[in-house]
């Protein structure tokens, strides 16, 4: 019977994890968890009811109204709402660093991630996977890329979907991001470790993929 294998890839916004993670997950036939789809999710909820997402008591207060499931094909439902295309918007990026920093809500998350990757093999990425979601797994990556090669990458992402938006814009949400991930109080954004650096500033998708596909060979001979 082929072992369970937990992997953990942890980093700043737009460093590429997403992808990344989602294509390691494809080759080895892992399940790939989006834990930031899934704050994204809980953000536009918060949202859609009116609620300030600055507000912690009132954002709190929806936790037992918010049941997100994640899908093969990258769908992401949000009590009944097929929220897939709007998690990606602005108003939710320039959002959900507040909404992930409440306590509560990611307890509510994490108690759902970490029963996922006890089922199976599973490729998990978000801030805090390799240093409080999932401690002990078995492979740690800690991706980084610049400020400027985060944002062009955002940007033109955007761009290609047609989310209206400015590189100014971007730029500046991705600093005020990573500036409210690595101070909140609880479970904050750094490295586990005994996580593995990755810098993809100068690397092309393709060779983030088959870096991160080699740390999990060295580590565990998949």
């Amino acid at each position: 019977m082929k072992k369970r294998v937990v992997v953990a890839i942890d980093g700043p916004a737009a460093a590429g994890k997403s992808t990344v993670s989602k294509a390691v997950a494809k080759i080895l036939g892992y399940t790939y968890i989006d834990t930031g789809a899934m704050y994204r999710a809980f953000t536009s909820y918060v949202l859609d009811k009116g609620v300030d997402p600055q507000d912690e008591k009132a954002s709190c207060a929806l936790i037992p109204e918010v049941k997100i499931t994640l899908y093969p094909d990258g769908k992401v439902m949000c009590s009944g709402k097929d929220v897939t295309r709007i998690i990606r918007e602005p108003l939710v990026s320039g959002n959900v660093s507040y909404i992930a920093s409440y306590k509560d809500i990611r307890l509510a998350l994490v108690e759902q991630q970490r029963r996922m990757a006890g089922e199976q093999s599973v490729v998990m990425d978000g801030r805090d996977i390799g240093t409080y979601v999932l401690p002990n797994a078995d492979v740690k990556v800690f991706m980084v890329a610049s400020v400027k090669e985060r944002a062009d990458r955002r940007y033109k992402e955007n761009m290609e979907k047609g989310i209206p938006c400015t590189y100014e814009d971007i730029v500046a949400d991705v600093e005020k991001r990573d500036r409210i991930d690595s101070s909140r109080a609880f479970a904050p954004l750094k490295p586990a470790e005994d996580s593995v650096r990755l810098d993809t500033s100068d690397l092309s998708i393709e060779e983030s993929i088959n870096a991160v596909l080699k740390i999990i060979k060295d580590k565990v001979g998949e």
